[in-house]
């Protein structure tokens, strides 16, 4: 089979990265918990943002403000899914 770069999944990211985040489901790495963004203990301090699983606090989703930047890490989550439509 043939590779592409990654420049093929731009379509693809963009339908995803437009949807509603808070109503993406997440699966826990470390519990397994599955469960709506939304429902996530988010902790704001001035540097960003830090999302805990509902069920045994882990780390799911971590988001870095920088001058020039935003940096994500979803190391946390094993699985995500947002519904179509």
């Amino acid at each position: 089979m043939t590779h592409l770069d990654g420049n093929v999944l731009a379509g693809q990211f963009s339908d995803v990265f437009t949807a509603d985040v808070t109503r993406m489901r997440g699966r826990c790495a470390q519990c397994g918990d599955r469960a709506m963004l939304a429902e996530a203990m988010v902790y704001l301090t001035a540097m960003g943002a830090v999302a805990r699983c509902r069920r045994c606090s882990n780390v799911l989703v971590t988001l870095v403000d920088t001058p020039r930047s935003r940096m994500m890490s979803m190391s946390g989550l094993t699985l995500t899914e947002i519904a179509k439509g």
